[in-house]
This record gives C-alpha cells, structure tokens and sequence, in this order.
C-alpha cells in the first residue's frame, strides 16, 4: 500500500526519508545541545565543552560512517546482484562477516601484533578468503542464486562454528570483537573517515562497468553474442565489490541488509534500469543507514551505547528478505540427489546390524573410557558406577538428539530432493534458540522449565510461520530454505545484540547453541529416549510417502498421495523433532546434514533403510562428538553439536562443490 502512494519513485521516498532522518537528527541534537550552540559545535568547539566535542568529534564523524557506509554498502549490493543475475546478493549473505571475524579472532590470538596497524587489511583478507570459498562452491552451478545461497550459509555456519569455539576457550579475549563484529557506528574522532574516503575511490570505476555490468543481467548466450567476455567481467565486477565490502566491514564491523534493502526497494519503486539503480542505490542505502543509526542513538542515548547499528538494521532486513522471497523464481535448481546404487535388503539388514553394533561399542566407550587427573584410564566396578551418574545422561542425551535431528534431516532431504537441506537451513533450530534467548533476556531468573517451553515455542510458532509463508508456493522447497535462511538472520542480529552488550548470559547461550550435553540430566535423557521410539515409529510409518514424494507431483499424484498434505504432514513432524532436540542440546550444526548424506554413501536409499540408518549414524557421530569433546582438551571441553561441525563442515562444503 506505501508504495502505490509514494507513485512507485524513488524520489518521493528519499525526500520522505531525508525529512524523517533531518527531524530525527535534530531532536536527538536538541536534547544534548541549545540550537544556537549547534554551528559553533559543527566548526570549532570550544575545549572546556564536552557537549560541543561529542558533536564535533563523535555525532558528526558518526554520520558521515552511516552516510558512506550505507551508500557503499548499497552500490556494493547493487553491483553484485546484477553480475550474478541474483537478487538477494549481497555482502551479508556471501559469507563476509563470519569470514572477517574469524581472521581477527585469529589474529588476537595468536599474533596480535598484526593488529597494531593492520586490522582493517586482516578483516579484509578474512572476508576475502570467505567470499571466494562461496564463489568455489556455486562456480559449477554458474553462480545460481540457490547455489550462492547455500554456499554462503555453509561458509557462515562453518567459520562461525570455528568462531564460537574459539569464543568458548577463549572468551575474555574475543568479547569485544563481538562488539565490531556486530557493526557498531560510534566514532570518537575523525581518524575511521579519514582511513575510509580514500579507499571508496575505485568505486568510480563502475562507471566504466555499466555496459558489462548491463549485459551481464541478460543470459549468457545474449551476452557473449554481444562480445562481453563474462568470465573477466564478472571477476571484475565482484573483486571490486569484494574491495569496496570489505573497507567497510575493516572499518565498521558488519552491516546486514543495507545491501539487499536499497537496490530492492528502488527497483520495485521504478528503477528498473541499471544507470538508475546505480544512481538511486547509493542515495537510499545513505539514508536508511542513517536513519537507523539515528534511531538508535535515540534508544540508547546520545553516544548510542552498545546496541550495535549493524545487528539493527539485521533486525528490519531479515522481515524484509522474507517479503522480498515470496513469489521470487531463483534461476537453477536446488542440488540433486545423486544416490548409490541401493543395496540388496538382505545386504541392507546386514550393514545397519553392523552400525548397531559400532553404536553399542562407541556408546561403551564413551561409558567406561576417558581422560582423568591421572591420565587414560578404562573404568569399571565402583568408579564405573561413580562415573556412570553423570555420564550416562550425556550419552542418552547425545543418542536422542543425534538421532531426532538425522531423522529430521532425513525427511526434509527426501522432501526437497536437495542433500544439502537440513533443520538449520530451515530456520527451525534458529526458532528454538531464538526463544530461549529472548526467555534469558526478559526472565534474568528463568528455570529451566521455563527456557525449554520458551525454545519450543520458538520453534513452533517459526514453523507456523514457515507453513503461513509456503503456502501461496504449495510449500516449495526453494522457498522453505529461504525462509529459514531470513528467520536465522533474525536470531544471529539478536545474539549479536547479547554478545555486543557483554552480557554474562552470552557465555552460556554460545555453550547451548554449540549443542553442548552440559544440560542433560536423568529426566530429559529418558523423555527423548521415549520421543524417539514415538517419532522414529511414525517416521517408519509413513516410508511409503518418503519413497513416493521424490518421483515428482504427477507421480506422486497417481499413487493416490495428497501431495499438499503429504508434505505438511512431514515438514510437521521434521518441526516437532527439531525442537524436541534442539531444547534439550541447542541448535546442533550439519548433523541433520551429515547422517542422511551418509546413509546414501553406503547405499541406504529405500526410505525405511535410510531412516534406520539415519538414526543409528547420527546416534553415532553425535555420541563421538561428545566423548572427544569431553576428552580430547581435557580438563577443557568442547560441545559435541560444535566438535560435529568442525569435522562435518569441510566434507559438505565439498560435496556442495562436485554437485
């Protein structure tokens, strides 16, 4: 509806936009400093006057940052959707901040000398590294939308895996990179414009990319046709976009969704050819940046305390990518299943009697085997018993949860026919997490009834959402994933948030959601085991649905299958394991990717062969995971659903590569 009244122009919303932003400015001005005090602050404040040296020195430089940052952003956006003929490209969703993060992190650690006077060039090589891994990954797909989707998803979750780790064993030393990574504006001086004007310069040369970057958009048959080499055009377009990114994110941190919103917004307002797109882009992009920043300040005071610009604008993009998905037709398909040939059942039944049998020897291991104070040692007897109390529960735990989330894993892959779909790509585990963090937010003293009914209302009411947001597409795959991709985006702004401001509950939100067992106690151990006799039964149940599904609409239609209430019927119940294990364990990280993957490696590719399988092998690597955590940096630990990432995350990126 504000679009018809703005008449579909840019211009009516900037002039909107400038007056809101002006009115704002000066209010938030005029609660700090008399307007007739205002120019002489501007120009030369005087140095007995603290109001006056924060405007001069803070207010000003921080909105020329929100003023260069924004524009950069939106060109830098703009530019990267018309080269990959992808409308939700941007550097926020190609891996760029996870990848910076994890070079500084790094970098604090191990050789904080380089900071000294090279921070902004480690961010950027950092994000360089991140972006051209998502690059590798979706270059035999020709750089689809979906396959840059979920390459840059795969590279986020993975360097943020490695970062979380890293947070865990050393957070008095990470936490405040949290705060620049979470994209925060405040300036005490002019030192960050000055070290970021000049290197926006190379940006004029997308002047002279406009007719490459104008044939791009067109398909590569036209384009060749017309003589453009697209190869070197394209890897022009993008290492500029990289260069301009990246001094942003060396200077500011993270800024999501300034790069999607403004191209978007001006395309669907009129500006439909690239000259104007490049025109406008930059302008709204400058404006909404500010505007956001200047909300902000008015939150949390005239500095803008420790709510980070960046985890804001977060906040208002992730309920725009999933607007801006609905009815979106991504060029190229969702990645497709290549199964093995299927083994015989009786070959079948032995090979899944073989992983029963490997699973009962990892689970006596993980019992009666580990590190003490006096070294190795193989408990039995007494100390056995001794130890059994506290480590049976983390080995229920890790069996039930490692199982629900490859069963969940399992049917969602059979659904989409895409072996790279998973509970996290679908935002679900996100959900369940997002409601225990707003629970530790708003109830500092919250018991642990409490934080599980908050996750599992989380995940249902995003599963609700999913359904509500599917259901004009008949429950499209594509646009489940990208849903779940925006509702993921929502939970990281708000953690971000957390992480930002130091609070003493980050420490152990980061220890859940890395799929810690520390939780599990006798209680939830024995009532996952029963949910999953109920869960895996049903699953079993409904195999002939999982067989069908994947030979088409038509097929599945013949078979006398109600294709709509087939798959609502299974992305509820994919929903309700996902948040039965994602309460008691966190959001665990590719194992609803890893164990149905590998069941079709050894040729379980029958639905109730597989499902069989899925269960046992995620029981299995979960259960590993956590008996090398609890050990391997003994008297440390690392979360099992974290350790299971770190392995895990290299053999999906490569299989994402092949295919």
């Amino acid at each position: 509806m504000i679009l018809h009244v703005i008449n579909r122009r840019p211009a009516p919303l900037l002039i909107m936009l400038l007056i809101g932003a002006i009115a704002l400015a000066a209010s938030n001005l005029a609660t700090h400093l008399p307007v007739d005090l205002w120019w002489q602050a501007i120009s030369a404040p005087q140095d007995e006057q603290l109001d006056q040296l924060l405007v001069h020195y803070s207010w000003l430089p921080r909105m020329t940052m929100a003023w260069l940052c924004g524009a950069t952003l939106a060109l830098t956006g703009c530019v990267l959707q018309q080269a990959l003929r992808n409308p939700l490209a941007e550097p926020a969703t190609l891996g760029i901040a996870s990848g910076a993060q994890l070079a500084l992190s790094m970098a604090t650690l191990w050789a904080p000398w380089l900071l000294v006077n090279g921070r902004e060039w480690l961010a950027l090589a950092g994000g360089g590294v991140a972006l051209l891994l998502v690059f590798a990954l979706a270059w035999r797909k020709a750089f689809s939308p979906l396959a840059l989707i979920l390459g840059g998803i795969l590279v986020s979750l993975y360097f943020g895996a490695v970062n979380a780790g890293l947070m865990i064993l050393h957070g008095q030393e990470l936490g405040p990179l949290f705060i620049w990574g979470a994209g925060s504006l405040v300036q005490q001086d002019w030192q960050q414009v000055q070290f970021l004007l000049p290197r926006l310069l190379p940006a004029l040369g997308i002047l002279l990319l406009i007719r490459p970057l104008t044939l791009l958009g067109l398909e590569d048959s036209g384009a060749r046709a017309l003589g453009l080499s697209l190869n070197r055009s394209r890897l022009i377009a993008l290492l500029l976009a990289l260069w301009l990114s990246g001094c942003v994110v060396a200077s500011v941190g993270m800024i999501g969704f300034i790069g999607l919103t403004a191209p978007s917004l001006c395309s669907m307002l009129g500006a439909r050819r690239l000259r104007d797109r490049l025109l406008w882009s930059p302008l709204l992009g400058a404006l909404l940046l500010w505007l956001t920043d200047l909300l902000v300040q008015r939150l949390e005071g005239f500095d803008g305390g420790f709510l980070p610009t960046g985890a804001a604008t977060a906040l208002v993009g992730a309920p725009l990518l999933i607007w801006l998905v609905q009815g979106l037709r991504l060029r190229g398909e969702a990645p497709r299943s290549s199964d093995n040939s299927t083994l015989p059942r009786h070959s079948s039944r032995t090979l899944l009697l073989g992983l029963a049998l490997l699973l009962a020897a990892t689970v006596l291991v993980a019992l009666a085997f580990g590190a003490g104070p006096h070294g190795w040692t193989w408990s039995q007897g007494a100390m056995l018993d001794e130890l059994l109390a506290w480590r049976a529960p983390r080995v229920l735990a890790a069996i039930g949860c490692g199982a629900l989330l490859a069963l969940a894993g399992c049917l969602i892959q059979r659904l989409t026919g895409n072996p790279l779909a998973s509970p996290e790509l679908l935002g679900i585990s996100s959900g369940a997490a997002m409601g225990m963090l707003l629970a530790l937010i708003l109830l500092p003293a919250a018991s642990n009834g409490a934080l599980i009914g908050a996750s599992t209302l989380g995940a249902v009411i995003t599963f609700a959402a999913l359904l509500a947001l599917s259901r004009r597409d008949n429950f499209s795959p594509t646009q489940l994933l990208l849903v779940g991709i925006a509702v993921g985006a929502l939970f990281d702004a708000l953690l971000q948030i957390l992480l930002a401001n130091g609070d003493s509950r980050a420490q152990q939100m980061l220890n859940w959601m890395a799929g810690s067992t520390y939780r599990a106690n006798e209680q939830t151990s024995w009532l996952l085991g029963v949910t999953l006799m109920l869960f895996g039964g049903l699953c079993l149940m409904l195999h002939r649905w999982l067989d069908i599904l994947p030979l088409g609409e038509a097929a599945t239609r013949g078979f006398g299958v109600s294709l709509r209430g087939s798959r609502l019927a299974l992305l509820g119940l994919s929903a309700l394991m996902t948040a039965c294990a994602t309460v008691v364990i966190g959001p665990l990280s590719f194992i609803g990717l890893l164990a149905p993957h590998l069941t079709r490696m050894l040729g379980l590719v029958r639905a109730r062969a597989q499902l069989a399988g899925a269960i046992l092998l995620g029981a299995l690597v979960m259960v590993a995971a956590d008996w090398l955590g609890r050990n391997v940096l003994y008297p440390y630990q690392m979360p099992a659903g974290l350790l299971a990432a770190l392995i895990a995350g290299p053999y999906l990126m490569m299989q994402l590569w092949r295919r």
